[in-house]
């Protein structure tokens, strides 16, 4: 299963506030086999929402779309959906319905709240107000992080793939000096090799076998400079 995930909002885009959704997705994601092939910021506009979702859904397994939900000014993301989707925006009955059941009055909701493109499945707020929808493939949380949690973790299970298994060599060799192993161990083994050069160079081995992921290390292991002195 391959995935893009698209945030919301100018304030990511300022640097105003740092992009820690998109992070936390990733490695939830990973974590259960998921690929994700895009990760794309767009700022609070209609047009931009839509032209991206629209992109990313015709390419990808599943489209993540977290921030700028609510009743405020700036909270366009359902209509940008919608509008990727050809869909109006209107009153979900079920998301309203929860919302009362949870204590909310409708009263005291504010104009927009329950809003969602005609025909998606609502996504109930746990840890908030604001639901979030299910529509062909696109699934939208919302941005307060706390909340997108909560919420990504009520559809876990529809996000699936090949388990990877992850092994971690570091070595205190010039990243350069590495390039005849790391040839090496990718010929002998079926893994990827992600090499992350700093203080030390630490090589990360990936595959789908356990085994031969924890082999492939044990073999470079033995071929590299640790940062204790020890080859």
């Amino acid at each position: 299963m391959n995935v893009a995930v698209v945030t919301v909002g100018d304030e990511l885009l300022a640097g105003r506030t740092t992009d820690t959704n998109a992070t936390w997705l990733c490695e939830r994601l990973a974590d259960r086999g998921v690929g994700v092939e895009r990760v794309t910021t767009v700022p609070d506009r209609i047009g931009d929402i839509a032209r991206v979702v629209n992109e990313y859904r015709a390419e990808y397994d599943a489209v993540i779309v977290t921030g700028g939900l609510g009743p405020t000014h700036d909270d366009l993301t359902m209509e940008g959906v919608a509008a990727a989707l050809g869909r109006s925006v209107e009153e979900h009955d079920a998301a309203l319905a929860w919302l009362e059941e949870n204590g909310y009055a409708r009263a005291d909701l504010a104009s927009g709240t329950t809003e969602l493109p005609a025909g998606a499945r609502a996504l109930h707020n746990e840890a908030g107000v604001a639901p979030g929808a299910v529509l062909e493939g696109v699934y939208v949380l919302p941005g307060v992080p706390e909340e997108m949690k909560a919420m990504f973790e009520t559809i876990a299970d529809e996000f699936s793939g090949t388990p990877t298994y992850r092994e971690t060599v570091v070595a205190d060799e010039p990243e350069s000096a590495l390039l005849d192993r790391i040839a090496d161990v990718r010929e002998r083994f079926d893994i990827t090799v992600g090499s992350y050069p700093g203080e030390s160079v630490r090589l990360e081995l990936t595959g789908t076998n356990e085994e031969t992921v924890e082999e492939a290390a044990a073999w470079l292991r033995e071929r590299v400079e640790s940062p204790d002195g020890e080859s």
